[in-house]
């Protein structure tokens, strides 16, 4: 286990306590309010409906969530359309129940109702175009990935014996920054990820230097770089830091940013050199 790991055991045990103080005490007889943002379609316009939900001992959004869709009646008894919500691995792995709690974006699946105010309001990320209720498309995510050219290039599987090595420092580095699952978290509390300045976004320019950090992917650095001076490029960056506040990985979004930034000048202390 490595020291990162030990490390975020560490901050959930005590973030759990924390939260554990602030419980708000619930019975198996209580019932839990919960208030939906939903939107039928791509085109229609987003409404919100309120439920009353039976508390279940250790209850997550994601099994709130699973007992509206199989029981789709609203707070005034009238029955409504099923929810309809992604999820995955249901171990914050994924990054694929992110949604909008009580205004943070969380994962539903490590969010208990427990510590949290009610009502309960649930949304879909906001930097997204919503597909349904509390699906979005996270496409341009994935896109800003193609960007970056987030991947290590290979010319076949031929078997030529072990590759490149480098040292435990950034082995500790690159790991913690490959832990990113691109859940949109860290866009939807960016003020400078909007559709005015085009910002590619923190998860990408900490997803570069993760591959700028590797023996083979750094043979594109250049490339990278040339990407991160353009208009949607690191300039954007505000330093406003709420990234790394909500990045459910604890993936160190501002050093890498940081590191990149001195990368960048080098870069552009050599072309105006030649």
């Amino acid at each position: 286990m490595s020291f990162i790991e030990i490390k975020d055991i560490i901050n959930k045990f005590l973030g759990a306590k924390e939260n554990g103080n602030k419980s708000n005490n619930l019975e198996k007889t209580d019932k839990i309010h919960v208030k939906i943002k939903r939107q039928d379609n791509i085109d229609s316009k987003p409404y919100y409906q309120e439920f009353l939900i039976p508390y279940k001992e250790h209850m997550n959004v994601i099994m709130l969530l699973m007992y509206i869709r199989e029981n789709p009646v609203d707070i005034n008894g009238a029955e409504v359309k099923p929810i309809a919500f992604e999820a995955s691995c249901l171990e914050e792995v994924c990054g694929s129940c992110t949604m909008v709690i009580n205004g943070k974006p969380r994962q539903a699946c490590s969010t208990l109702i427990e510590n949290l105010e009610q009502p309960i309001v649930i949304e879909p990320l906001s930097k997204f175009k919503v597909i349904r209720d509390l699906i979005v498309d996270r496409s341009k995510m994935f896109e800003g990935l193609k960007k970056v050219r987030a991947w290590v290039d290979i010319d076949g599987t031929y078997d030529k014996g072990p590759g490149p090595t480098y040292s435990q420092e950034i082995q500790q580095i690159r790991y913690a920054l490959s832990r990113c699952m691109t859940c949109g978290a860290c866009l939807e509390v960016c003020p400078q990820y909007n559709d005015i300045t085009n910002f590619v976004g923190p998860y990408a320019l900490a997803q570069a230097y993760l591959f700028n950090l590797h023996p083979t992917g750094k043979n594109f650095e250049k490339y990278r770089l040339s990407y991160l001076i353009s208009k949607e490029g690191i300039a954007n960056c505000g330093n406003a830091q709420l990234c790394v506040q909500v990045c459910p990985k604890s993936i160190p979004i501002t050093d890498a940013i940081a590191e990149l930034n001195g990368s960048i000048t080098k870069y552009l202390l050599t072309l105006i050199s030649k």
